[in-house]
């Protein structure tokens, strides 16, 4: 049986990942900031709930003895993510944009990041067949964003880009020094969920897509890589 840990799963590309991983037999914990919500998306879905606020060292360390109690850890699905706002719920460009807005961002999307996979790092070492799946942006690709007339390089915003660029540099860092495990991040599209106000083009269903595929990926699968539906993507 392989266990997958997913965090910010109570809602969004998260709660419809972990929605799948159970359909396609896998014990999935439902990591989540509010007890009640993640007690509540387990239920809908035959799933284990745990708390974990990946900004916070004791409650990530709750959580692995939790999972550890449970048999272990095959999957970490490092999904919770935050792209900060203005007062108006407007994007925040280069010249309004501050290092507190920045460190904010930085602390879920990235630190969160490093916290929740270093701390998981010895369950994964003991399993099989590990696997890592890092959520990451299209925004995140520099190629992308500095090729003019694309909806990328339209995207003015400074923070949310910046950490997910972060966060597929981790990516990289960890596949080449863990080679013995699958470790990729992902660009799920522009989905439909609350961290944008629900204006995204495409589905969860859509966009759970590739963190599914790459959740499920084998030990001759790729790693350091960076994919969305259609294939990797140009850092």
């Amino acid at each position: 049986m392989t266990t997958t840990l997913i965090t910010g799963a109570n809602k969004g590309l998260g709660h419809e990942t972990a929605r799948c991983l159970v359909a396609a037999g896998h014990t999935v914990y439902i990591g989540s900031r509010d007890a009640e919500r993640g007690r509540r998306a387990a239920e809908e879905l035959g799933a284990r709930a745990v708390v974990l606020d990946v900004t916070d060292d004791a409650s990530v360390e709750a959580a692995v003895a939790v999972v550890e109690a449970g048999g272990g850890l095959d999957v970490l699905i490092n999904n919770a993510g935050i792209e900060s706002r203005g007062p108006g719920n407007e994007v925040v460009g280069a010249a309004d944009v501050t290092a507190d807005q920045m460190r904010e961002t930085f602390e879920t999307n990235v630190f969160g990041t490093v916290r929740v996979t270093h701390a998981f790092l010895p369950l994964l070492r003991r399993s099989a067949a590990p696997v890592v799946v890092n959520l990451s942006s299209g925004l995140a690709s520099l190629t992308r964003v500095s090729e003019p007339g694309t909806p990328t390089h339209a995207y003015p915003g400074v923070a949310y880009p910046a950490s997910k660029t972060a966060v597929n540099m981790v990516t990289v860092q960890y596949a080449k020094a863990f080679p013995e495990m699958r470790i990729n991040a992902v660009e799920p599209g522009f989905t439909r969920t609350d961290l944008n106000g629900n204006t995204g083009v495409q589905s969860v269903e859509e966009g759970a897509e590739i963190i599914v595929r790459m959740a499920l990926v084998g030990p001759d699968g790729p790693t350091g890589g960076y994919f969305s539906a259609e294939g990797p993507l140009p850092w």
